[in-house]
């Protein structure tokens, strides 16, 4: 009985799941504009260095940094992002994380995973 259970659930189960539904997140996607830009209630300069760390966490390669302008321009597989940190006021910030190409069809894991990072680490103290 067991064995025809498990049987039956082997065979219904992709039938039920279709294969548009179970995508990973390295699987290059149309990205909204709107889910590239996120507020963080940090100043700009925490920001920018949780930025920093979030995208050597992610073991994307670091391009070039412009402290000054508030931007880094990062590679993942041979496609350039830019990820440029605004301020909003004195304790809320801007991110927003473009592909340098303006094509919007990459891996959407890109942008969630660096503003899941930040996240996390919204509250650690910035150490040097």
């Amino acid at each position: 009985m067991k064995k025809f259970v498990l049987l039956s659930a082997l065979l219904i189960c992709p039938l039920v799941f279709s294969a548009e539904e179970i995508q990973p997140a390295t699987v290059p996607q149309n990205v909204m504009f709107e889910d590239c830009t996120k507020l963080f209630a940090v100043n700009k300069e925490k920001l920018f260095y949780l930025t920093l760390a979030s995208l050597s966490a992610n073991r994307f390669l670091i391009d070039e940094v412009q402290t000054y302008n508030g931007y880094v321009i990062f590679s993942v597989n041979k496609n350039k992002y830019l990820a440029t940190i605004a301020g909003v006021d004195n304790s809320n910030s801007i991110l927003k994380i473009t592909p340098c190409n303006n094509v919007y069809n990459f891996p959407p894991g890109i942008v969630t995973n660096t503003f899941k990072y930040i996240d996390l680490n919204l509250n650690a103290d910035i150490k040097s």
